[in-house]
């Protein structure tokens, strides 16, 4: 269940990615920062954003790898299944199932998440609808703060809609991070 929320994340940053202009964009959209690399033929992008978070690794971690968290926080995301568990939880098998709009049509992919608890974690697509995927977290102690830094490579292998691509980057992308960073902050100062 925990890398579940993290593929869905990457997924919609990867679906963002690809309609956005064809120069590097870096944008602040408050206190998070997006910056979005497509090649020519806008098939193929990278996405970068940074969070900080008034919240340990440990509570950004297990937010960032729980599926019940990730349908909660990524839109679009319907479902979330675990496939398989490496036995020392050093890796899972995802599927997912992102049905973000009726533009686009439902997509079902599995990805392979390995982790470095709590300081990394490494998503690759195994099947499904998905050219290529992989997405990383990195997750910093800056104090009583987390930096969470998030990075894709996409190539979704079908056409989305260039309008939707620039409004889910542009609002989306944040507006998940901010909502990871609201559920973190939450959770850090609920009493024990």
């Amino acid at each position: 269940m925990r890398t579940a929320a993290l593929v869905s994340w990457i997924f919609l940053t990867a679906v963002c990615a690809r309609g956005a202009n064809l120069a590097p964009e870096n944008e602040t959209h408050g206190d998070i920062e997006v910056g979005v690399v497509l090649d020519r033929a806008e098939q193929t992008g990278r996405a970068s954003a940074t969070v900080r978070i008034h919240a340990g690794r440990e509570v950004v971690w297990s937010l960032i790898t729980n599926c019940a968290d990730a349908l909660r926080m990524v839109p679009g995301l319907v479902d979330c299944e675990v496939l398989q568990n490496a036995p020392d939880g050093s890796w899972q098998r995802i599927r997912h199932v992102l049905d973000y709009s009726w533009f686009v049509r439902k997509l079902t992919y599995e990805i392979l998440a390995t982790y470095d608890k709590p300081a990394e974690v490494s998503i690759e697509r195994v099947s499904g609808d998905l050219s290529t995927l992989k997405v990383s977290w990195n997750l910093k102690s800056d104090g009583d703060y987390t930096i969470a830094k998030y990075k894709i490579d996409l190539a979704p292998g079908f056409w989305v809609p260039h309008w939707l691509v620039r409004g889910a980057l542009k609002r989306d992308l944040p507006k998940m991070l901010r909502a990871l960073r609201s559920r973190a902050e939450s959770v850090a100062i609920q009493p024990n």
